[in-house]
């Protein structure tokens, strides 16, 4: 399962590659998973590696485009990547899935959460799933007792889109819907989905932080003063891109990752993540790329248990 996919040469060496982010609009979740990424590499080489391998992480830039994720596939390649995060996002990370699968190159995402990402036998997710996101957001709104709710999502994005699609087939029937959307060709001037949304106290936003700062920001006088935004794992963030005391609004999102926790495991990470990097990035997709280093290390440690080779 570990095995290098590609004859990487590094002896002694275990490389890790990602596609994500790293510049441009959603910045934040790919310099989170790089960066956490590394901090579980650099701990688990400072204590000795895993039987003479020491880990490296390889990270390349995709912005966020799908268009990159072939260059940057080549590239991963090209460095001797025996295993990889696959990308950070879920458009790329369609791209990505497809690559990959030529090669049986074996990747674990933190955080592309399409439904279709884990199609192939060589693709996993650390994530939880955008038919889960949608379902389980449905759910939380169907305990509310409202009567009518705005929706406002990115109908060329797939991320956004899936959860949408799972969100209303969960959804009360009752619950009438006042639908909004949007595209890479307008996605800077939200004004006529705010006047359509404006009676709305209650509007889901399966969106990513960027856009959703900038319809906060424009839509901060004219929405109901006590509405609520609710989000799903794209809305982490959001506190880095504006300051949201600006707003009278409610902002409030779904999410497996407590960046105020303490305690525990997660308070660990925090701690550690802060200390190193501060808090501007720290996220819920850094937290899954944490994970998904120790995952494949435990991976490796079974087998090497069992007698078997990496």
């Amino acid at each position: 399962a570990c095995a290098p996919s590609n004859g990487g040469d590094a002896a002694g060496e275990f490389v890790v590659g990602m596609s994500g982010p790293l510049t441009g609009a959603a910045a934040v979740y790919g310099v989170a998973v790089q960066n956490s990424a590394q901090m579980a590499i650099d701990e688990i080489n400072a204590a000795g590696g895993l039987n003479g391998y020491k880990f490296t992480l390889v990270a390349t830039d995709d912005q966020h485009d799908p268009t990159k994720v072939a260059t940057n596939y080549a590239t991963l390649l090209e460095k001797g990547v025996h295993v990889s995060l696959g990308t950070v996002t879920t458009k790329p990370g369609i791209e990505f899935k497809n690559l990959s699968k030529q090669d049986n190159l074996f990747f674990l995402t933190p955080s592309a959460s399409g439904d279709d990402i884990p199609e192939f036998d060589n693709g996993y997710q650390m994530c939880f799933a955008d038919g889960n996101q949608g379902k389980v957001a449905a759910e939380y709104v169907n305990t509310l007792g409202l009567k009518k709710i705005g929706v406002f999502f990115k109908s060329d994005d797939p991320y956004s889109d899936g959860i949408y699609k799972n969100f209303t087939a969960n959804l009360n029937k009752d619950i009438e819907i006042v639908e909004t959307q949007f595209t890479d060709a307008n996605a800077t001037d939200f004004s006529a989905q705010i006047t359509q949304l404006k009676e709305c106290t209650f509007i889901f936003m399966p969106i990513y932080y960027q856009p959703a700062a900038i319809f906060m920001k424009q839509a901060k006088d004219t929405m109901e003063a006590n509405a609520i935004y609710y989000g799903c794992d794209g809305f982490d963030g959001l506190a880095g891109e504006m300051d949201l005391s600006t707003i009278t609004q409610e902002v409030s999102m779904l999410s497996h990752f407590d960046a105020n926790s303490t305690e525990g495991k997660p308070g660990e990470f925090i701690k550690k993540y802060t200390e190193k990097y501060d808090v501007d990035t720290l996220n819920q997709f850094g937290a899954s790329a944490y994970d998904c280093i120790y995952a494949l290390y435990g991976a490796m440690k079974e087998l090497i248990d069992e007698g078997k080779d990496v």
